[in-house]
């Protein structure tokens, strides 16, 4: 009972403001003219707008009653008002992308120096244990993947995620058991739902101080501690502003080492001279070696994963412009709409009376 009550009492209001209206604005001025000739072409008019604005609202009404969906025109204040928000929202988030740019490009200026500094360290111990012979072995595998803590970089963490996890298939498959050392949140992340039982160590929030040998000597040494029978370094190789290599690094064991025929390790040996002798010096030497590796590993993945941020940042900020320039013309489309009805509803009603 409250609904056609509350209808009746809206066309009684309409009504008793149409008859003041009509009574006020269209009054004969004339003596001779008659009432009739001044309001009915006006009230024809007012019939049309009126039915023009009930349209959108018989539509909903519609809706309603019959559950179909339907395309309802919006309102053009809302509209405006939607697009203005979606474009003050976009351009605060190209500044913040602009930002994020400027703080990955002083990083990587920094995490380059540091790669740079650090690479002549650590390179002259891995050639070293490269020049010792190695054979493709059946047996357990633990794969050290090297990733970052943040992301917003590219495809550099999903990359290496994804190069450990085809690994350990390719494994599996043969019957070799897998065990995995994550260095770095994003690659823990990546990983733990589908292998989470095949951790056996993990390093989370390394970024946050600069990374340096002491850091990599821990990880070494929990490597180590693991005793492996094979091990590979999954990281990412820096090779420019915009370019870089995904590999996965064998690195040699101490168990493929006791294995290894002597004749082959004494040639690979002799080479340089040990004080005291190679024999005395060849477990510490060993874990030098896993050190040196983890840590030539990150230095590259770190730069790597600055710049590939750069690059992000700098397409984010792009394509936050051109979305921009696109709801700016829609915004300017309905913006000029709006003011050429209100302009030919004027007209209309000015050549009206």
């Amino acid at each position: 009972m409250e609904q056609p009550m509350r209808s009746g009492r809206r066309k009684l209001k309409i009504h008793s403001w149409l008859k003041q209206f009509c009574v006020e604005s269209f009054r004969p001025k004339q003596p001779g003219l008659h009432f009739a000739s001044c309001i009915i072409p006006s009230l024809k008019m007012f019939a049309g707008m009126m039915g023009r604005r009930a349209a959108p609202v018989m539509a909903q009404r519609m809706q309603g009653l019959q559950g179909a969906p339907q395309e309802v025109q919006a309102r053009s204040v809302a509209t405006l008002k939607t697009l203005s928000l979606r474009m003050r929202s976009i351009k605060n988030m190209q500044k913040i992308t602009k930002a994020m740019k400027m703080v990955a490009t002083a990083k990587f200026k920094k995490d380059q120096a540091r790669m740079e500094g650090g690479l002549p360290f650590a390179t002259p111990v891995m050639n070293l244990f490269q020049r010792l012979p190695t054979e493709e072995k059946s047996g357990p595998i633990t794969y050290v993947a090297v990733t970052s803590d943040k992301g917003l970089c590219g495809g550099v963490n999903s990359q290496v995620a994804k190069q450990v996890r085809s690994g350990i298939a390719e494994e599996e498959a043969k019957g070799n058991a897998c065990k995995i050392m994550v260095i770095g949140g994003k690659g823990v992340s990546g990983m733990k739902r589908l292998y989470g039982d095949r951790f056996s160590s993990s390093f989370e929030e390394v970024s946050k101080m600069p990374f340096n040998f002491a850091t990599a000597s821990i990880m070494a040494e929990r490597l180590a501690a693991s005793k492996p029978t094979r091990a590979k370094i999954v990281s990412n190789n820096f090779k420019s502003m915009v370019a870089y290599d995904t590999v996965a690094a064998h690195t040699l064991t101490v168990d493929e080492a006791h294995t290894m025929d002597k004749s082959e390790w004494t040639k690979a040996m002799d080479v340089y001279s040990f004080e005291p002798s190679i024999y005395e010096v060849w477990e510490d030497l060993h874990e030098f070696y896993y050190g040196c590796s983890i840590y030539a590993a990150f230095l590259q993945s770190a730069t790597v994963e600055t710049a590939q941020r750069m690059s992000a940042m700098e397409n984010a900020s792009k394509n936050a412009g051109e979305m921009y320039g696109k709801v700016e013309l829609q915004f300017n489309r309905a913006r000029q709409a709006k003011i050429t009805t209100e302009l030919c509803e004027i007209i209309s009603g000015a050549s009206a009376v």
